[in-house]
């Protein structure tokens, strides 16, 4: 039998990379999705918030690998300012990135998912999906409209077989990125091997014990 499919809608580097990595190495046919693609691995170019453009390239996977039985929305954009110099094309722009292009992801997968006999859908979330914090108004809303959504599709879709989960990342993921914004110990970060192997538990989960939100932090993270 061929691998099962697991999709990483988000795969740029850092995290969205080391799930691919991790969900290829635990057997899975790891494919990402991202908006540029990275060097290295196994990415499909292709704007999630542009629907048409989702379901060419979805359509085109779903027929070439079946169904997936692993999917991952980790998309994001960051927006940092006050909120009087915060534009309504940035509020738009973390919506899209993030809200919107789950909504054109899911309608493409979970049907597909339902069909097949199920399987995980895991939604990477943050701090800010619980609070807003200053200068974040941008990025918070649209991460709380996130949360509701994913609880929307797990209340819908998992009396049909598909796990729905969403995963708060409280602290700051280690990446190069991170590291120059931040100036922070990466010791007192999240490592995005670690966050992936605890994705992979999420998706081996029996049926009679779903975890459907779940917060990870490093040691001495302050919550």
């Amino acid at each position: 039998m061929a691998d099962p499919l697991a999709i990483v809608a988000g795969a740029g580097s850092g995290l969205g990379q080391s799930l691919v990595r991790a969900f290829g190495e635990d057997g899975y046919n790891a494919i990402g999705l991202n908006r540029t693609v990275p060097d290295g691995g196994a990415v499909r170019a292709v704007d999630l918030s542009d629907a048409a453009q989702t379901v060419r390239v979805l359509a085109d996977l779903i027929g070439a690998h079946g169904a997936p039985k692993l999917v991952v929305h980790n998309t994001a954009k960051l927006v940092i300012s006050a909120f009087e110099d915060t534009s309504d094309a940035d509020f738009e722009a973390t919506w899209r990135a993030m809200v919107l292009s789950a909504v054109n992801l899911t309608r493409c997968v979970l049907p597909a998912m339902v069909e097949n006999g199920g399987g995980t859908f895991i939604v990477s979330g943050a701090t800010a999906s619980l609070r807003g914090g200053k200068n974040f108004a941008a990025f918070a809303s649209a991460k709380a409209a996130l949360r509701a959504l994913t609880q929307s599709l797990a209340r819908e879709y998992g009396p049909q077989g598909v796990h729905v989960a969403h995963v708060i990342l409280d602290g700051i993921v280690d990446t190069e990125a991170s590291r120059d914004l931040h100036n922070m110990d990466p010791a007192r970060m999240m490592h995005p091997n670690d966050i992936a192997q605890t994705y992979l538990a999420l998706a081996a989960q029996p049926k009679s014990t779903w975890t459907h939100e779940l917060d990870l932090r490093p040691m001495g993270e302050a919550f």
